[in-house]
């Protein structure tokens, strides 16, 4: 049963770094990664690749269910072909937060990701891991940084794989996912009430990790080496 299977929950906004850090310390764990952002954006991402307008709820919810979807070797795989690359657009991320605010959707992901927890244990990033997905986890983190550093990081990011962007555009299209994100009125992204709050923004991917690990090692004794 799930509830039997280690869980760490790593939440924040788009450009905390939870999907870096969630993938480093399920390696250093020899656990699962659940990237929940992924389920989104692939919606997003087959929605539009089907038509649908994203105002239809009923049949946006659709999709979600019979997401044909497949992690492997890093890769995301859409009913067999690699949309990795095509998924973490920044149309594709607004686009998922936009789906996000379904309750249709996240009901017919819910399951899904509760699914994913298997042994020897999980760590799932997302918005609503600690709140919603996972409320029972034994290690929450809630990971944030401000607006500007966030929006630096993803500049950088982007100008690494020569994506000319804008760095204003950048920060105002975050606030405006945040404020999206954290009002929505179906599992909105705030800190889990026993979730622990750590600020990114001066800190490195290292040091949050290490960090982390240190937080399961209590949880988990004899699980961190």
């Amino acid at each position: 049963m799930a509830e039997a299977v280690p869980v760490v929950t790593i939440d924040g906004p788009s450009g905390s770094g939870k999907g870096t850090v969630a993938a480093e310390v399920a390696r250093r764990l020899g656990w699962r990664v659940l990237d929940s952002g992924a389920l989104y954006r692939l919606t997003a991402y087959a929605a539009r690749q089907a038509g649908v307008d994203f105002d239809d709820a009923g049949a946006v919810a659709a999709i979600a269910r019979a997401l044909p979807v497949e992690f492997r070797d890093g890769r995301v795989l859409l009913d067999g072909e690699d949309v990795t690359a095509a998924i973490r657009t920044e149309t594709a991320g607004n686009d998922a937060s936009k789906v996000a605010a379904i309750p249709e959707v996240r009901e017919a992901l819910l399951q899904w990701q509760r699914d994913y927890a298997r042994p020897p244990g999980l760590v799932a990033d997302g918005r609503d891991m600690g709140t919603v997905v996972f409320p029972d986890a034994q290690v929450k983190i809630f990971l944030d940084a401000s607006a500007g550093e966030r929006a630096r990081r993803r500049h950088k990011q982007l100008k690494e794989q020569g994506i000319d962007v804008n760095l204003p555009g950048l920060i105002a299209e975050i606030e405006e996912r945040d404020h999206r994100d954290r009002n929505r009125s179906v599992a909105p992204l705030k800190p889990a009430p026993d979730a622990e709050v750590i600020d990114s923004t001066r800190m490195s991917v290292e040091e949050v990790v290490d960090l982390v690990l240190g937080r399961v090692a209590k949880a988990f004794p004899g699980v961190v080496t």
